[in-house]
């Protein structure tokens, strides 16, 4: 098997740690490294720790990470064989939790949250005095420098009503980077929309005067690293994005008036407006909820059609065969009700035959973990229509059509959702034959996104028009902020229509220092991050995605393991899915997630790491839930092609079958 190449950035990243770890950097001992979405930001902090560890600098590494959900990936960016042989390194780290005693537990190093630090900073802090730490924080232009809290309003959050979380996140954090051997900085964006500085991040007097500050890329001690997405693109490291504009018009009802009378009518209004105004908000509303995103869908579905079958014929595979690398398309929808709306739309499009091809992947939805594994793992489904569950650290390069039917404008949001159908995928062919392709709403804040995305490339375009009374524009995230409020004030969405289609693909263009000063407007930061109160639900949805994981690989793989015995399928709607569930809960000493401690939960998610559900079966035999564990384990295989787990309830013809 050939070895992995490292990317220029991580290579930079590697020459600076060396030159740290031999003496020849002087006094750095702080690494910014921005690197674009999807473009291979969890190596550096391998690469980081072995240098630094290996020279006796740092003795161990701490990854705080700004969502649950990337501590897996975290672990598994240490894990990787592929990289671990590449890179001559043996370091593993764990996804710690707030228990008392060493998080390390013996490893060479830890992974925690923002949240998780805030909850115990005391914790961390005496882990910090008694070893030497290499201090990995991802996302960092989420924590705000605090010494202009009390000059933004203290710890308020941004709408003045109590605390601002992040706030709370960086006085946590920022001992830790005080007590910190080295540290190593990670973000895709080096400005915050509120004006605020970045925790520990060192700044400037920025050009124009006028008070603006800047990070500055040459402070003595720092080491800067960038990766814009035009570099990504010239390495292939990512793929180009072409985006399809659709245009329409909505109409709606507005809010009761105060005085009484009937609601005004309102509309029809262009999405495509010259630029933001007070009918921006509620006509992309409106659009997403009546013909107008009915329309986009399906461009989007047809788009992802064609491309499938152009792929089958170059690989001369009929139809009715499902093999990896014809292309998947995700749906992001504004809620869960329109999501479940957009799901019936798209099965009325495929046969009968073909309903499994098209699922759903939200949170209240049942299955859902299982869903999104199979959308990653296996051929099909290919059509997956979700809210925000998949669009921020999903790695299915798969996914090459997104149809980006959301109400969400802020820039980080949008980049990490673009981002996941810009991913390579191995399994489709030569890279120049791939692309990503984003369907999307023709509104102007939309056009403001994809705009600074071009200026960031280098792609020549024009600036959105802009009205002539429009000299001192407001903040991106104040506009917002209003637009929500007049949303919550309540409109009831009439109906809406598509117009014309554009299309316009990315180009590369300058790299990061140009990108950067090319695009210096504020721009809403969207919403953060979810508060440590929530920490007991985020794990328990982590076992569950584990969970599914094993699920779908086992059944993909037709049961083969650690276990002569094929992987056994309940019948009468068990699903495999539940039967490894309740396979969980009896290694685990017979308590239920939703009685585990923080604690406990940590443990179980440790234990399902080093073992197979599929070897402890047997701890279901004797129950009549279960009683096809004990009776069927070894005497049956799923069809090829097919997962077994859509085999479980599925059909009682097949379980009548499998009886007899």
């Amino acid at each position: 098997m050939p070895q992995p190449t490292l990317r220029s950035h991580q290579r930079e990243v590697l020459a600076v740690v060396q030159a740290i770890a031999s003496g020849e950097a002087g006094g750095v001992r702080d690494i910014l490294a921005a690197v674009t979405p999807g473009g291979g930001k969890s190596l550096l902090p391998v690469i980081a720790a072995r240098a630094l560890i290996a020279s006796g600098l740092c003795e161990r590494v701490c990854w705080v990470v700004p969502r649950d959900s990337l501590r897996l990936q975290a672990e598994e960016a240490f894990a990787d064989p592929t990289w671990r042989a590449a890179l001559g390194h043996s370091l593993s780290v764990r996804a710690a939790e707030n228990a008392p005693g060493d998080p390390c537990r013996g490893l060479e190093g830890y992974v925690t949250t923002y949240q998780g630090i805030a909850a115990a900073p005391d914790l961390h802090l005496a882990a910090f005095r008694q070893h030497r730490y290499l201090l990995v924080v991802d996302e960092v232009h989420h924590l705000p420098a605090l010494g202009q809290a009390d000059s933004a309003g203290g710890h308020e959050g941004r709408d003045g009503h109590g605390p601002d979380p992040s706030a709370a996140w960086s006085a946590a954090i920022e001992p830790l980077l005080a007590c910190a051997s080295a540290r190593l900085l990670l973000s895709g964006t080096l400005e915050r929309a509120d004006g605020r500085r970045i925790l520990w991040l060192p700044y400037r007097a920025g050009g124009g005067g006028g008070g603006r500050q800047e990070v500055d890329l040459a402070a003595p001690g720092w080491a800067v690293v960038g990766y814009s997405r035009a570099r990504a693109l010239a390495e292939r490291a990512v793929l180009p994005v072409a985006f399809g504009a659709l245009d329409g018009e909505a109409a709606w009802l507005g809010p009761e008036p105060e005085e009484g009378g009937p609601r005004p009518h309102l509309g029809p209004h262009r999405l495509r407006a010259v630029a933001p105004n007070e009918t921006t908000r509620p006509a992309l509303f409106t659009a997403l909820r009546t013909g107008f995103a009915e329309a986009l869908l399906r461009r989007s579905f047809e788009a992802a059609r064609r491309l499938r079958a152009e792929r089958r014929g170059r690989l001369e595979v009929g139809e009715g065969r499902a093999i990896r690398g014809l292309g998947k398309l995700l749906v992001v929808a504004p809620d869960q009700g329109q999501a479940r709306r957009y799901l019936d739309i798209l099965r009325r499009w495929v046969p009968s035959a073909q309903q499994h091809t098209v699922a759903l992947a939200v949170s209240d939805e049942r299955g859902a973990h299982e869903t999104l594994a199979a959308f990653r793992l296996t051929p099909e489904p290919s059509v997956l229509v979700t809210v925000a569950m998949a669009y921020e650290g999903l790695d299915a390069p798969e996914v090459a059509v997104v149809a980006a039917l959301t109400h969400v404008r802020s820039r980080p949001w949008l980049e990490q959702m673009v981002a996941r159908a810009t991913r390579v995928d191995p399994h489709a062919g030569p890279y120049e034959s791939q692309r990503a392709l984003v369907f999307h709403p023709d509104d102007p804040l939309f056009a403001r996104f994809r705009w600074r995305m071009e200026r960031e490339q280098g792609t020549r375009a024009k600036p959105p028009h802009s009205p002539r009374q429009a000299a001192l524009p407001l903040p991106g995230w104040l506009e917002e902020e209003l637009a929500e409020a007049r949303e919550r004030q309540g409109i009831v969405p009439l109906e809406s229509n598509a117009l014309a289609l554009r299309l316009s693909t990315l180009r590369p263009g300058p790299d990061l220092a140009a990108g950067l000063a090319a695009a210096r407007e504020p721009d809403p930061q969207g919403e953060l991050l979810e508060p440590p109160s929530v920490a007991e639900r985020r794990l328990r949805q982590r076992l569950a995605e584990m969970v599914a994981a094993q699920a779908v690989e086992d059944a993909q793989g037709g049961g083969e393991g650690t276990s002569a015995a094929p992987v056994p399928v309940a019948p009468r709607g068990a699903g495999l899915f539940h039967a490894y569930n309740a396979a969980l809960k009896r290694s685990l000493g017979g308590r239920s997630r939703a009685e585990m401690s923080i604690a406990e939960l940590e443990a179980a998610l440790a234990w399902l790491g080093r073992n197979r559900l599929r070897d402890h079966l047997h701890l279901l035999d004797g129950d009549h839930r279960y009683g096809w564990a004990a009776r069927k384990r070894g005497e049956w295989r799923p069809p090829v092609g097919r997962p077994a787990m859509m085999w479980g309830a599925g059909s009682r013809s097949e379980a009548k079958r499998r009886r007899a």
